[in-house]
Order: structure tokens, then C-alpha cells, then sequence
């Protein structure tokens, strides 16, 4: 499998971090909440790449298509969540999940976007710390949103080595 090459990319903006120190500190509690084994984290990399995905940006897609892949994943089910509803190769809590990013990712002018039945769904499959874990793995996503459309860091790189300067 080839690496992605990045040579001659480059970030918009230079890395937050000298700028805004205190945002590392908020970054680390949400990856903290994410890995607390509440849910596997197959299903964190699996919405965050659907929320990639909706969001068109390049930069959330690639680092979660590698994670998944890093993480064994195979190749039908990265490339079958742009499809998810279709797909069968993802579980009823792994449905739910997608479910509930897309509804939070997705203006609905005609009513709530997270409505009680899916709401009851997410709650027959994840407890309570399970479903606080889901909202925070969608809200690590929309942390970060800004700074990837914005900023636009370098797709395929570590975090801290995804800006150019």
C-alpha cells in the first residue's frame, strides 16, 4: 500500500499550538472520553470518517480511511460507509452510530435533527458513559471541523507535523 505523498502540500495557516496553547489541553480530554472503552473504537474511526465524509473534508477522511486501515479494517467496510445504510457489513450498534452523526451533520428544517426515536434506538444499543462517549467522539469532530476546513493542515500527516510551518 503506498503512503500519500504530501510533497508540495500545504497548510493554509501554521499550527494552532504557539497560538493557542490551551486548545491542546481541550484536545486531550476528548481523546481521553473517545479511548475510555466504553465503545470500541472501530466505531469512533467509522463515524468520524462518515462525518468526513459529509463535512468534504479531505483531511478527516484520510486520517480516519488510515486509522481504520492501521486497525485492520478491511476495504469493503472503509469504502462502504459512504453507503452505510445499504452496506451489511456493519453492525446494529456501528448502524446507530452513523445513524446519529448524520442526523447531527444534517440541517433538517422540517424538525429536530436527533428526534426521540433515534434517540430510543441509540439507547437500546449504547448505556449511558457508551452513548456520552458517541456524543463526544461527534463533538471531537466538530472541535475540529473549523481547523480542517479553515486551516486546511496537510492530509496524511501526524498530528503536530500537518502544518507547514
Amino acid at each position: 500500500m503506498a503512503t500519500p505523498t504530501t510533497t508540495g502540500l500545504r497548510s493554509r495557516m501554521p499550527n494552532p499550538l504557539p497560538f493557542v496553547p490551551e486548545m491542546a489541553e481541550v484536545a486531550a480530554g476528548l481523546h481521553r472520553v473517545m479511548k475510555n472503552g466504553s465503545i470500541p473504537q472501530t466505531t469512533v474511526h467509522l463515524l468520524q470518517l462518515r462525518a468526513g465524509q459529509m463535512l468534504g473534508s479531505t483531511y478527516f477522511t484520510i486520517r480516519e480511511t488510515g486509522d481504520l486501515r492501521r486497525a485492520g479494517e478491511s476495504e469493503e467496510r472503509i469504502t462502504a460507509v459512504a453507503t452505510w445504510r445499504d452496506a451489511t457489513c456493519f453492525t446494529d450498534s456501528e448502524r446507530v452510530a452513523l445513524e446519529l452523526v448524520e442526523a447531527v451533520l444534517s440541517p433538517n428544517p422540517s424538525g429536530e435533527r436527533v428526534p426521540d426515536a433515534l434517540y430510543a434506538k441509540a439507547s437500546a444499543h449504547y448505556d449511558h458513559k457508551a452513548l456520552w462517549t458517541l456524543i463526544m467522539a461527534i463533538a471531537h469532530i466538530g472541535f475540529f471541523t473549523p481547523a480542517a476546513l479553515i486551516a486546511k493542515p496537510i492530509p496524511g500527516m501526524p498530528p503536530g507535523q500537518n502544518y507547514s510551518e
